[in-house]
């Protein structure tokens, strides 16, 4: 989750993210470079005295600036479209997830158990317990296994609203009569934050989402004891 010191973005916990993350620095290298070059182009006009008067046009000049920044487009678009599709991809899951958007909660079904379905609501600051986190805790957490392909299916019952959870690099529309979709797997256990990230009314703030990662065996039990 994100803390008060946290300026980049947040540590991967899957290898989608992973790969976000290493795109995100192979952009902004490239962003550096040009800044450093256009920096360094514009100080040497502004603080020299040098003219050409025989200077009329430039052919080579014209054909370097106009081929280099098509060359470096290529070197950002190629990784997006790459990434673009591996976050389309669905891998064969293993569980699928129904969430739900509504004023102001999330709904989430277990489609491949029977009756395994809850309401999950932000718990209010004055029943928070003393380790909790303040407008992000809820009372039912979403309990998914780690290491396995999970298919989330998100729609709303009223409003738009955006599933979205950013360790996870997961960001899904929640859109009233449309069914989304994405995939994701979880490389490790522990709590994963998020927030709905599109404005969908006063209590837009008051709708976080908690994912619990837990290895297979300690998912099993959990979907027992929720199915009996």
């Amino acid at each position: 989750m994100a803390t008060w010191a946290n300026l980049g973005l947040q540590d991967s916990s899957s290898p989608l993210m992973e790969q976000l993350n290493f795109f995100h620095d192979h952009t902004l290298l490239i962003l550096t470079m040009i800044t450093i070059l256009v920096g360094y182009i514009m100080g040497m006009l502004m603080f020299n005295k040098f003219t050409n008067r025989y200077l009329l046009h430039g052919q080579t000049i014209e054909i370097i600036w106009t081929v280099l920044p098509a060359i470096i487009l290529m070197f950002i678009a190629f990784p997006s479209l790459r990434l673009l599709y591996l976050m389309d991809e669905i891998n064969t899951p293993s569980i699928t997830l129904k969430s739900i958007g509504h004023q102001w909660y999330w709904s989430y079904e277990y489609s491949d158990f029977l009756n395994l379905e809850f309401d999950s609501y932000m718990v209010p600051t004055n029943e928070l317990e003393t380790n909790g986190f303040r407008l992000l805790d809820v009372d039912n957490r979403v309990v998914l296994p780690m290491n396995n392909q999970i298919r989330i299916l998100v729609t709303a019952t009223d409003v738009l609203h955006s599933w979205t959870v950013p360790s996870l690099g997961v960001k899904v529309d929640a859109t009233p009569g449309r069914l989304n979709q994405i995939n994701f797997l979880i490389n490790r256990p522990g709590l994963f934050f998020g927030q709905c990230s599109e404005i969908c009314g006063a209590n837009h703030s008051f709708m976080p989402i908690v994912i619990e990662s837990i290895p297979m065996n300690y998912f099993i039990k959990w979907i027992t004891s929720m199915t009996n």
